[in-house]
């Protein structure tokens, strides 16, 4: 206990140096824990939003497209399909579901979805106010969308032409949603949508559309296999046999993570070489330290301290260091991920969730100690070798 105490006060005896390599600790830590969790919540939230879902059947175009509009409501559709195309999917032997999905519309920046019951069942949401939708031009709110715009079970509200709504947008005044529900909160892409029956999409379009303009299609379908083996062989049949496009989400998301994962690397390389620069300075920190306090290590040899004693005192300091780094970095690391969740959420973009410890978290601590101790070994042998008769004789 005494050798932490005077570890404690001598890491604090110079409070400028010891700041510094700190605050060179922290911003290294903080900047590993940042993209552990980054990492961890995106993959979180691509497994809740893809779960069950197999393939994506819509109109051709970029397969990314598909996935990334129809799965997480992330990007502008390929276009439109047929709504007898997708009915005849649900007689294939291979298909168990089909969800059809049609959008074009929003409300404040909130999509606004045309599907089934089935779409809210898949991804096991549960109302927390009200009902479901049971006619046309009734909408049930996520939980995110009911947050922010304050709306309430009974009140109305009007949809914009198009994914994104803004100033100039042209808003459908002439057919009014009424609010029948809002979910409880999911953590996925529901919790961002305004959801409502496919016929209040059409009904909304039709006020618009020309005269005898009036086949019905929707935007896609999210297909879930009745076995495996349908992986083989109906995206196949979707691509060639028909003049829509199939998507396997798995495929197109391993695609995506691996074009994000080259600049994960780069900010990985950058929080290493931040560590890096840390660990010299904390090593030129302790080296300079045994170099100016011989006199005082001489002294405590003198009283009687093992040389063992006097290089924990060294250990012990860098030991401080990273406890306090690790405080320090893992607290930021957390804060910048719900300060990103925060600009994520404003942005009506992927969902990450509170504040998580995942497995890979626990590497932090290990790595703060590893660079301080590894900052420490050389000062503290050199700590241990301490001469008490040579600092005599020089005096």
């Amino acid at each position: 206990m005494r050798t932490i105490a005077f570890s404690w006060r001598f890491l604090w005896s110079r409070p400028l140096t010891a700041a510094l390599n700190l605050l060179l600790l922290s911003l290294g830590l903080a900047s590993i824990t940042f993209l552990l969790l980054v990492s961890h919540q995106i993959n979180s939230a691509f497994e809740r939003d893809l779960a069950g879902i197999d393939v994506v059947v819509g109109a051709k175009g970029s397969p990314m497209q598909l996935i990334l509009s129809g799965v997480f409501q992330l990007d502008v559709p390929t276009g439109n399909i047929p709504l007898a195309a997708v009915e005849t999917l649900q007689a294939h032997p291979q298909v168990a579901k089909v969800i059809p999905i049609s959008m074009g519309d929003s409300f404040r920046g909130f999509r606004i979805v045309g599907t089934t019951p089935d779409y809210v069942t898949h991804y096991g949401a549960e109302l927390a106010q009200g009902v479901l939708w049971h006619s046309p031009m009734q909408a049930v709110l996520g939980a995110s969308v009911a947050r922010q715009s304050g709306l309430k079970v009974g009140d109305t509200f009007s949809g914009a032409h198009g994914l994104v709504s803004g100033a100039g947008a042209d808003a459908h005044e002439e057919s009014p949603y009424t609010v029948t529900g809002i979910l409880a909160p999911t953590g996925s892409v529901l919790d961002r949508l305004v959801l409502t029956s496919l016929e209040s999409v059409w009904q909304v379009h039709d006020a618009d559309a020309a005269p005898g303009d009036k086949d019905r299609g929707v935007t896609l379908a999210l297909v879930q296999y009745k076995t495996p083996l349908a992986a083989v062989t109906f995206p196949r049949f979707i691509n060639t046999t028909t003049g829509m496009q199939a998507a396997a989400p798995a495929l197109e998301i391993t695609r995506l993570l691996s074009m994000l994962g080259v600049g994960l690397d780069v900010l990985r390389a950058l929080a290493g070489l931040l560590l890096l620069t840390a660990g010299l300075s904390v090593f030129i920190a302790l080296w300079g330290a045994v170099r100016e306090r011989r006199a005082d290590l001489a002294l405590l040899r003198m009283l009687g301290a093992p040389p063992r004693k006097v290089a924990g005192l060294l250990l012990c300091e860098a030991l401080w260091l990273a406890v306090l780094a690790m405080v320090l970095g893992v607290l930021a690391g957390q804060g910048l991920v719900a300060l990103l969740g925060w600009a994520l959420q404003l942005d009506k973009s992927v969902m990450i969730g509170p504040m998580a410890w995942p497995v890979g978290l626990l590497g932090v601590p290990l790595l703060a100690l590893g660079v301080a101790l590894a900052s420490a070994l050389l000062p503290a042998w050199e700590a241990y070798r301490v001469s008490v008769f040579e600092l005599l004789q020089s005096r």
